[in-house]
């Protein structure tokens, strides 16, 4: 018989009503399990972590920071006064700007339930919300989202206006189609400054977009990454993981990153989420967080260990993990982190005392948030080649020449993140949380923001 602990409490909310209640950590064996009680809609238990390491000792502590100039007050609490409230516990590192609902895919997966409804929030609109942005400690790394952004033509002047404001990063939410049909587009985004495509990548076969996004993709997003490179925008490849689905090919995924080199600079894993769009039920296993790192041992054949990756600093160990690879010349890959080290959460290593970008001290209130803008920026950003080294005669310096390109076009960042959903919402998690999105003046944590219940009623969405 399996030995049963409970470890602690936190807080969550009924996936039926949504109201807010009582939740126990429960651990039975090395797996872990969120169980709560809903006084009107009975019992529920869903896995939050797998036993493959020990979940306490992946636990970090995160000292909390206070948001800059809160937009909402504390009133129902947590998660029912999102704006930031007072009661939050970390800055903003990315945050979601929704420019439209309409996507031109109608994936049977998709926790914003995109649509082809047109009513998008007119350019003015946005233009006032990056200014807000200024003012909750921004400047900030904004992350253009939706539905599918490409769906509106002007996001090339929205990256240029929102990069005069003082907004240093600007990457794309995309799912490649239209970067991959129209010629130009690419080098449009590009001249307008967007460092970075986060591209929709679940799988290397078609058979997975089939069932993840209802149609063959794979050869649009290997066309979408080739315009990126003739651009020299840097891609970051982003599979949803749907277990039984493409959690086999999560080597997979990992090599054909690193053959495009440098390309691509990193792969961000997210395990599927049930909120929005999504097939019938919440399963009680789920693939998590510590399911995802031993895939990757497994099928890098141990090139990768779960040892090589770090839980998050700046925002809750439990919902994120990072490291970073060099890719060997022969494919294989080497750690360049131990999972030792402390880490930003995107795979920096954190200094003792934290620094930003021109090299002062932070002050630690707001340092690891920081840091986690300043590294993404640098590791997810498209870089030309290093040109080869030459000697005062003109022949090629060979060890140097292996330095340069190592240094800066065979480096891969892997990450991952875990989004909650209304059956395993964790509000210690929940107040730790550091992608925000941005609705008017408010800015809404990623995981409240989309919360659905089992009849698809929405908090904020």
């Amino acid at each position: 018989m399996t030995d049963t602990q409970v470890l602690n409490w936190t807080e969550s909310i009924c996936p039926v009503c949504l109201k807010k209640i009582p939740a126990k950590r429960l651990k039975r064996g090395q797996a872990v399990f969120m169980e709560k009680t809903c006084p009107d809609h009975g019992d529920f238990g869903v896995e939050v972590w797998g036993g493959h390491l020990p979940y306490e000792d992946w636990n970090r502590i995160k000292e909390p920071s206070t948001p800059v100039n809160p937009a909402t007050t504390v009133q129902d609490g947590c998660p029912f006064d999102c704006g930031l409230c007072p009661d939050h516990q970390q800055h903003s590192c990315c945050v979601l700007l929704e420019v439209t609902d309409r996507c031109n895919l109608g994936c049977p997966i998709c926790f914003a339930s995109s649509g082809d409804e047109e009513n998008d929030p007119p350019m003015e609109e946005l233009l006032d919300t990056l200014e807000d942005l200024l003012t909750r400690g921004g400047p900030l790394n904004i992350q253009l989202s939706g539905g599918e952004p490409t769906v509106r033509d002007d996001i090339p002047q929205l990256i240029v206006k929102g990069k005069e404001m003082g907004h240093p990063f600007f990457q794309l939410n995309t799912n490649g189609i239209r970067l991959a049909e129209e010629g130009g587009y690419a080098e449009a985004l590009a001249q307008a400054g967007l460092d970075c495509v986060f591209l929709q990548f679940d799988g290397i076969t078609d058979q997975v977009y089939r069932e993840i996004r209802g149609r063959d993709l794979f050869e649009t997003k290997k066309k979408a990454i080739e315009a990126c490179k003739k651009s020299g925008i840097g891609v970051v490849l982003v599979p949803t993981l749907k277990e039984g689905t493409n959690t086999n090919q999560v080597g997979d995924i990992l090599r054909f990153a690193a053959a495009n080199l440098p390309t691509v600079t990193g792969v961000h894993f997210q395990p599927m989420t049930f909120a929005g769009r999504f097939p019938e039920g919440a399963p009680v296993n789920r693939f998590t967080l510590s399911h995802l790192l031993h895939a990757i041992e497994e099928q890098t054949e141990g090139q990768m260990k779960m040892t090589d990756f770090s839980p998050a600093e700046a925002e809750n160990a439990y919902c994120s993990f990072s490291g970073s690879f060099l890719v060997n010349r022969d494919g294989s890959f080497k750690a360049k982190t131990s999972g030792k080290a402390s880490s930003c959460g995107c795979g920096s290593p954190v200094p003792e005392t934290p620094v930003c970008g021109c090299g002062s001290p932070l002050p630690k209130a707001a340092d690891r948030a920081s840091q986690a803008r300043a590294y993404v920026a640098k590791a997810w950003k498209g870089q030309a080649r290093v040109r080869p080294a030459m000697s005062v005669r003109g022949t090629s310096t060979d060890s140097l020449d292996d330095f340069l390109d190592s240094l800066r076009n065979r480096q891969l960042a892997i990450s991952a993140m875990t989004f909650m959903d209304a059956w395993n919402l964790d509000l210690d998690r929940l107040r730790d949380c550091y992608i925000h999105i941005a609705e008017g003046k408010r800015l809404i944590p990623f995981c409240a923001y989309n919360l659905t219940a089992q009849d698809g009623r929405t908090l904020y969405r």
